[in-house]
This record gives C-alpha cells, sequence and structure tokens, in this order.
C-alpha cells in the first residue's frame, strides 16, 4: 500500500515548481465543470418547479366538478361492493358549460343504477380529467419534478467534465511516457559506488 501524505486542499491552484500547464488547465477544467454542474441544476430545477406549480394552479382555476349520470347500469351487485377499493367501470353522462352533451366512463361502486349522480371534474371545453391537485400536492410534485430534471441537467455538465479531466489525464500521461522515454536512458543505471 503506497503511503499518502494529508490531504492538501486546492493543491491545483498552489505555487509549485514541478506543475505543469497540463495541470492549470485541468484545474479551471475542474473548476468550470463543478460551477455550470451547479448552475445547470440550480437552474433547470427552479424552472421547472415553477412551470410545474403554475400549470397545476392554472388547473385548479380552470377545472371543475361536474355532476353526472350513468347512462347504463353499473355491473355487479351492491352487496359484491363490500369493501371501499371495489369499482367498477360505468359510462357516464353530463352537461358542459356550452350546453353541450358529453360522455365518459368513470370508476363507480358495483351494481349502482342507471341514473346515479356522480362527480366528475372537467376542463373549460368539458372534456373529462383527474381531480387537480390540492396546493400542498401541487408544491411535493413541483418539488420533485424540479429536483428529477435539476439533477439531470447537473449530469451533463458534470459528466463533460470527467470526460475533459479523463482526456486530459490521458495525454498527461502519454507526455510523460515520452519525457521518460528521453531522460530516462541519461540516467544510465550507474550506481552509488560507481560501477
Amino acid at each position: 500500500m503506497a503511503f499518502r501524505g494529508p490531504k492538501v486542499w486546492l493543491w491545483r491552484w498552489r505555487r509549485n515548481p514541478l506543475k505543469r500547464r497540463a495541470d492549470t488547465v485541468e484545474a479551471w477544467v475542474v473548476l468550470g465543470a463543478w460551477a455550470l454542474t451547479v448552475l445547470a441544476g440550480v437552474l433547470a430545477g427552479l424552472a421547472v418547479n415553477g412551470s410545474v406549480e403554475r400549470q397545476l394552479a392554472r388547473e385548479r382555476v380552470e377545472w371543475h366538478p361536474v355532476v353526472a349520470h350513468l347512462t347504463e347500469a353499473a355491473p355487479g351487485t351492491a352487496e359484491a361492493g363490500t369493501s371501499s377499493g371495489d369499482r367498477v367501470w360505468a359510462r357516464v353522462s353530463w352537461s358542459g358549460a356550452d350546453g353541450s352533451t358529453h360522455t365518459g366512463q368513470v370508476r363507480v361502486g358495483p351494481g349502482s343504477t342507471l341514473g346515479t349522480p356522480v362527480t366528475v371534474w372537467t376542463d373549460r371545453e368539458g372534456r373529462m380529467v383527474t381531480q387537480p391537485a390540492t396546493e400542498a400536492q401541487a408544491r411535493v410534485r413541483a418539488a420533485l419534478i424540479g429536483g428529477l430534471v435539476g439533477l439531470s441537467a447537473a449530469v451533463v455538465p458534470f459528466v463533460g467534465g470527467r470526460v475533459l479531466c479523463g482526456r486530459l489525464e490521458r495525454r498527461r500521461v502519454d507526455q510523460w511516457d515520452t519525457e521518460w522515454a528521453r531522460f530516462g536512458p541519461l540516467w544510465g543505471g550507474r550506481r552509488a559506488d560507481g560501477r
């Protein structure tokens, strides 16, 4: 196991007569990659978070509940629906704000009779939609989506910086090999006793 000295912070930025131009370039690449990673992640996450929150707030304003009525009896019997999770699909119809008739399918209790009222959510055009998210649900959803997009956006500069540092490292090793091939033989293998 090789001995490593104490970790030196900001070693890339310190003066050192052995530091090469490639070390300085790598220091700037690492700094730039980290800055872009943080900046891209935060900006993308905040932008998407705000966009999702605005969209969900618009849905809360534009979507509204409407009473629909079953146009057919729901399959099954009322006794079969003993647990709250037992629901079946049934066709319903409702009138839009402009007086037009719309139809769709919703989940209702088994054995519901023809004409049973059911609350459905519709958009401005009268199309059936899901119930909009509450403010608390919207904040959580926007934060999760913003966080995922922020992490995804941060991956691009991070990976780009790692790839660039890898290429710089390969180039530095090739330069060392070239210099070693030139100066290694000059050391000649003379021992301390002169033989």
